[in-house]
């Protein structure tokens, strides 16, 4: 038995969508950066099982399974999201234009 709802449902609710959940178990928002407005979702990593990315930010690969962010600029299309860790996302301001690589590091 499943145990009582003690409030009724609002007549106009709003629906996971409108509160920033996606399908992908995160939540987006938008963000400010180098002049042009971002979508920024949260992704969980329960909903990228088989899939890996290589974040801009520290090319590096987001691995399977992984909790992570996607960010497109809000007029682009689907070709323009790119997955980053976490941590990369939140340090982007702070990071160099080039990635410097370490001499024993593979070049993708």
């Amino acid at each position: 038995m499943s145990p009582r709802r003690n409030r009724p449902k609002a007549a106009g609710s709003s629906s996971a969508e409108d509160d920033g959940v996606g399908r992908y178990g995160g939540w987006q928002s938008s963000e400010s950066w180098q002049g042009e407005d971002w979508s920024v979702r949260h992704v969980a990593g329960a909903s990228t099982e088989g899939k890996t990315y290589r974040c801009p930010g520290c090319d590096q690969m987001i691995p399977s399974g992984v909790p992570h962010v996607v960010a497109w600029p809000e007029h682009a299309g689907v070709d323009d999201r790119r997955h980053w860790h976490k941590a990369c996302w939140n340090a982007k301001d702070r990071r160099t234009t080039r990635v410097q690589r370490s001499r024993n590091a593979p070049r993708f």
